[in-house]
């Protein structure tokens, strides 16, 4: 009889483990793109956790590996949700990757900042700038344009994600493009400073580098006011944000839920909390402006650069933006990295 019962036992154990299992993954929800140390990210998950009982594992992929991922699955979805750079959604949406879901709060989203049939909408946004770890500049002035990061002053000191794969990449190689004149039909300004930018030996990598910034192993990085905001007050690191005196770009960031996502309302839960008064206000207190107005307090706001700078951050056709993408992709790495 012993003989029978423990295989019995060992089964049941079996049986109870892979239903608990099973059970976890259930209350799961598969984010691309969500890391930890960018936007605040960490801070969001717990808060869906604590609130939904849904768990997101952080990702660390970019705007462009979560894209090449989504459309590499897109037989057999792995992720529910996904956050991009909204050249990167609109493009996800010709894939047919992501699917219609009007999550709640979406009349409080301006049109113009959403899809109208709900395949992405905006969370928040940012504006791109410099990123600068005073100390790490040992005593050379911060700089203040486009030019002056060309002066040799600078060289090893610069940063930048890849232009080719991370939507701040490209943000960065539009904003120097129109503040060098030229536009979304010329990129020829931007592949000339790219060019010259590499006498500085610039470093490029792919994924968020927020903490290379704080070690001092990149002193100024194309980055955004959030990050650099959030290093100041929060990390309370010596670190100065610059909007250059040429003018930049201010962008919003997106999220969809994925077509056939494996665990698709978990992901509307997830999407319907990053828009909720809570989760709005959880991205205003990481210094990032909330698609929904009002959720930003003016102590949050006191510490962003004065409106007067903001006025040299412009929009441009995010449409046309994500159209020409592919082309300057293309032309960066052939001539300019």
């Amino acid at each position: 009889m012993r003989n029978l019962i423990t295989p019995l036992l060992r089964a049941s154990v079996l049986a109870a483990g892979l239903a608990a299992s099973s059970l976890a993954l259930a209350q799961n929800a598969i984010c691309y793109n969500c890391p930890t140390e960018w936007a605040d990210w960490g801070g969001q998950i717990k808060a869906i956790k604590a609130k939904t009982g849904i768990t997101v594992p952080p990702d660390n992929k970019n705007s462009g590996q979560s894209l090449a991922q989504l459309v590499a699955e897109k037989a057999s979805p792995v992720a529910d949700v996904t956050y991009l750079g909204v050249t990167f959604a609109i493009q996800a949406q010709k894939d047919g990757v992501v699917a219609a879901y009007k999550p709640a709060a979406w009349a409080d989203i301006p049109d113009g900042l959403k899809d109208p049939q709900g395949h992405w909408f905006t969370i928040h946004s940012g504006t791109l700038g410099f990123m600068v770890n005073v100390d790490a500049l040992k005593g050379k002035p911060v700089p203040k344009s486009w030019a002056d990061l060309l002066k040799p002053d600078y060289k090893g000191l610069i940063g930048y994600l890849d232009p080719a794969s991370a939507f701040v990449g490209y943000v960065g190689a539009v904003a120097i493009n129109q503040a060098r004149g030229g536009s979304l039909d010329n990129f020829g300004p931007a592949i000339d400073y790219f060019k010259a930018l590499q006498k500085n030996e610039p470093i490029v990598p792919k994924q968020t580098s927020y903490a290379r910034v704080l070690s001092g192993e990149i002193a100024i990085l194309l980055d955004y006011d959030f990050n650099a905001y959030r290093a100041k007050y929060k990390d309370q690191a010596n670190v100065q944000f610059v909007i250059p005196a040429e003018g930049t770009l201010v962008v919003p960031y997106v999220m969809s839920l994925v077509a056939n996502a494996p665990h698709a309302d978990n992901g509307r839960k997830v999407l319907d909390f990053v828009l909720s008064d809570e989760g709005q206000a959880l991205w205003a207190n990481a210094y990032l402006r909330p698609v929904r107005a009002g959720a930003m307090s003016k102590e949050v706001q006191a510490r962003f650069l004065p409106a007067s700078e903001y006025a040299r951050a412009k929009t441009v056709d995010y449409a046309k933006m994500a159209a020409v993408q592919k082309a300057f992709s293309e032309r960066y790495l052939k001539e300019a990295q």
